[in-house]
C-alpha cells in the first residue's frame, strides 16, 4: 500500500496564522504600553480644552497680562528647573546612600534610615517648605533642598531593593572569576538593579514636578505663581488655566519618564 499523501498547505492556510500572530503581538504590545498612548491623548484633550475655553471667554487686561505666553513660559522654565535640580540632587544623594545601605555591613542601620526617609516623605511638603524658608531663607535654594528631601525615599528605597534582588549566584560567579567587590558592584549588581532604580527615579521626578507648584509660596517661582496670582486677583479663568497647565505638565513629564523607563528596561533585559 502506498503511504497517504501529506496535506498541502496553501497560502489560504498560512495567511490566517500570520494574522493571528500579528494580532497577538499587537495585543501584547498594547497591554504592556497602553499608557504611553493614553497619556498623550489626555494631554492633548486637556490642552485643547484650555485653548477652546480661553478663546471663548472675554478676558480682561489683567487676565491677558497674567496668561501672556511670555509670562507662562517664563514660569514654566522656572518650574522645570526646580524639578530638574531637585531630581538630580535626589539621584546624587539617594543612589550612593542606597548602595551603602545594601551592603552587609550596613544591614543594621538600613531599617532605621529607611524609616527616617519614610517619615520625611510623610510630612506635608507645603509645611516643610515654609519651615525651611523661615529657618534658612526664601528662594530657589531652599525650595530645591525641600523638594529633594520630599522625593528622596523612592530612589533610596528602590536602590536598596534593586541591589538586594540581584541573584546571589551571579555575584558569587563574578567573585569566582576574580572580580573585586567594587568590580562586582559596577559590572554585575548595578546594571541588574538599574530598572528598579529608574522606576524610583520616575516616581521622584513626578513628585518633584507636582510639589514644585508650592515653591512659589517661598519666592522660588514656578507655575504656582499663576495659582497665586489667580487667587490674589480673584480671577477664576486664570485659576482654571493654571490648574490645567500644571496637570498637563505633570502628565507630560510622567509620560516622558515612562518612555525612558521602558527603554532602560528593554536594554537591561
Amino acid at each position: 500500500m502506498s503511504a497517504p499523501a501529506a496535506p498541502v498547505v496553501g497560502p489560504a492556510d498560512v495567511e490566517p496564522e500570520e494574522e493571528e500572530k500579528t494580532q497577538s503581538t499587537f495585543a501584547r504590545l498594547w497591554f504592556q504600553h497602553y499608557d504611553l498612548v493614553i497619556l498623550p491623548a489626555i494631554i492633548v484633550l486637556v490642552l485643547g480644552f484650555l485653548l477652546i475655553y480661553v478663546s471663548t471667554r472675554q478676558l480682561d487686561t489683567i487676565e491677558l497680562r497674567v496668561l501672556a505666553p511670555d509670562n507662562v513660559f517664563s514660569l514654566l522654565r522656572q518650574h522645570l528647573l526646580l524639578a530638574a535640580l531637585s531630581t538630580i540632587l535626589v539621584l546624587i544623594i539617594a543612589v550612593p546612600v542606597g548602595i551603602l545601605l545594601s551592603r552587609r555591613a550596613a544591614r543594621r542601620v538600613q531599617g532605621p534610615v529607611l524609616a527616617i526617609g519614610g517619615f520625611a516623605q510623610a510630612l506635608p511638603p507645603f509645611g516643610v517648605l515654609l519651615l525651611m524658608a523661615f529657618a534658612f531663607n526664601f528662594g530657589v535654594t531652599t525650595a530645591v533642598i525641600g523638594l529633594t528631601l520630599a522625593a528622596l525615599l523612592p530612589v533610596l528605597r528602590n536602590t536598596v531593593i534593586g541591589l538586594q534582588q540581584v541573584d546571589q549566584s551571579l555575584i558569587e560567579a563574578a567573585r569566582g572569576m576574580g572580580m573585586s567587590s567594587r568590580q562586582t558592584l559596577f559590572r554585575v549588581e548595578l546594571p541588574l538593579a538599574v530598572p528598579v532604580i529608574v522606576a524610583g527615579l520616575r516616581v521622584a521626578l513626578v513628585l518633584n514636578v507636582g510639589t514644585a507648584t508650592l515653591a512659589s509660596y517661598i519666592g522660588a517661582g514656578g507655575l504656582g505663581e499663576l495659582v497665586q496670582q489667580a487667587l490674589r486677583l480673584n480671577r477664576i479663568n486664570v485659576l482654571l488655566v493654571a490648574g490645567g497647565i500644571i496637570a498637563a505638565v505633570a502628565l507630560l513629564i510622567d509620560w516622558l519618564a515612562g518612555v525612558a523607563e521602558r527603554v532602560v528596561v528593554a536594554r537591561s533585559g
